[in-house]
């Protein structure tokens, strides 16, 4: 039973976005316990480098070898090693203790600044290289170990078993990201076998400590004892999530999200959770209620938070809808994402001017019903489809998105309580109650419905 524990020796970023933090997230997401061995602080932010402070190197090895003695490390990974003195001490203390070794050769931030020192680099690979069990080079990285330019895919592999054969490796994967084509190509070479990894590009600036996180990744797998062709494909996987739901700081390259693997799923949950309290709330109202259902039936939404709100399947609400039935409504299913395009385009489309409201319901129009959500106090605007331009009306789907911002800027560029759809011909009217979760929704149809 016992925890696997991984180690990164790799640079402290004080921005977050890259090495050791970056490195520490991706071991808790992976559920291994992380360890660290610092060899340089740097001071820096999304755009760049402002200054370097390496540690001495018998600090470095003093920390790798106070957690292997206590914790034992079952996998480790370098990141940036700064200068040929720390080089030359890590392969040597990683040699000694047989502990296995992706590593990242880091060269160049992000921000193009340099963090590994020229006469360092024949240090790298001439004695970090030969102990490692894998190297990780991105393209310009791939073509400084190598020796040659790297401008398709054959001169990937051909640079992998390059890579291989000169510095002894046990293997290489060339990170194929660099070059312009719009899937991403990476090439593992190993035990004499080149095995070709294609995933989608994910457009965004926002790539920082990209490379830290999947080198950490593939450690944190292979500390769980996973092979490593397993634990390449894992972290491509997991890399692939991280980058698509980076984070959006600062005015450079924002960083990576490692903790969207846990994050997406948890909220997933929670979203849940709160619309099955909201559906509580209406069946404990139901006479109330029923009296709120239009003939195209009712549905209540929520969204994940606004990092995760991209499509429709982003938004969980109730299969099929809810209907009256005598005095009472019937709810057919329990709730699900991407079940309801309509709802789901009304609190997305909300969801822009301000992510704080993430639910939403649609109850019958009546002059009653505008009355009493006035009364409670809550705000109120509308739109009416008949202003809607014509080349809006031909897109399909675009009409929601329209009324819910004519609404909002309507009500001074702000999110209102209810917003009133009067419909059109074949278009039964309706008035959308919003909150900032289902629970949140639910409470106010019952104010509305005790009248």
């Amino acid at each position: 039973m016992r925890i696997p524990v991984a180690m990164t020796i790799a640079g402290s970023d004080s921005g977050g976005g890259a090495g050791i933090q970056a490195d520490l997230k991706t071991f808790a997401a992976l559920g291994v316990h992380g360890t660290t061995a610092i060899t340089s602080i740097t001071a820096q932010n999304t755009y760049s480098v402002k200054a370097t402070f390496d540690l001495p190197p018998s600090m470095v090895v003093e920390q790798i070898t106070a957690v292997h003695e206590d914790l034992g490390i079952d996998a480790a990974k370098t990141g940036m090693l700064s200068n040929s003195n720390i080089i030359e001490v890590v392969a040597k203390t990683i040699e000694e203790l047989e502990v296995p070794l992706v590593v990242d050769p880091v060269m160049i931030s992000k921000s193009g600044a340099p963090l590994l020192r020229p006469e360092a680099v024949d240090t790298l690979k001439n004695k970090l290289l030969r102990v490692a069990l894998l190297v990780t080079p991105n393209i310009p990285e791939a073509e400084s170990l190598a020796g040659f330019r790297i401008n398709s895919i054959d001169e990937i592999k051909e640079a992998a078993i390059t890579i291989h054969e000169k510095y002894g490796p046990e293997a290489v994967i060339v990170k194929g990201g660099h070059l312009k084509s719009n899937k991403v190509i990476d090439v593992l070479y190993y035990r004499g076998e080149l095995r070709i990894f294609e995933h989608r590009r994910i457009q965004t600036q926002n790539n920082h400590g990209s490379g830290c996180a999947f080198s950490a990744a593939i450690t944190a797998h292979l500390a769980r004892g996973l092979s490593l062709v397993e634990s390449v494909e894992k972290s491509l996987e997991f890399i692939d999530k991280a980058l698509y739901y980076s984070l959006p700081i600062g005015i450079g390259h924002g960083p990576v999200n490692p903790i969207a693997l846990l994050e997406e799923d948890a909220e997933r949950w929670r979203v849940l959770v709160n619309l099955s309290e909201a559906i509580e709330i209406l069946l404990a109202n139901q006479e109330k209620i029923s009296k709120l259902v239009p003939e195209v039936g009712l549905n209540i939404g929520m969204s994940l938070p606004w990092l995760y709100a991209r499509t429709i399947n982003d938004v969980a609400a109730v299969p099929g809808r809810i209907s009256r039935y005598k005095n009472g409504i019937i709810i057919p299913a329990k709730p699900e994402f991407g079940v309801s395009r309509h709802i789901a385009t009304y609190i997305l489309t909300i969801m822009e001017h301000d992510p704080i409201y993430r639910a939403a319901a649609n109850i019958a129009y009546s002059n009653e019903k505008v009355e009493k959500i006035l009364s409670l106090g809550l705000s109120l605007s509308s739109f009416d489809r008949r202003e809607e331009p014509q080349e809006v009306k031909r897109t399909e789907g675009m009409t929601t998105v329209w009324g819910v911002r004519t609404a909002i800027a309507k009500n001074n560029s702000r999110v209102p309580d209810a917003i009133i759809d009067y419909g059109e011909h074949g278009k039964e009217p309706l008035i959308f109650i919003v909150g900032k979760d289902a629970v949140d929704v639910a409470n106010k149809l019952v104010k509305i419905a005790s009248s």
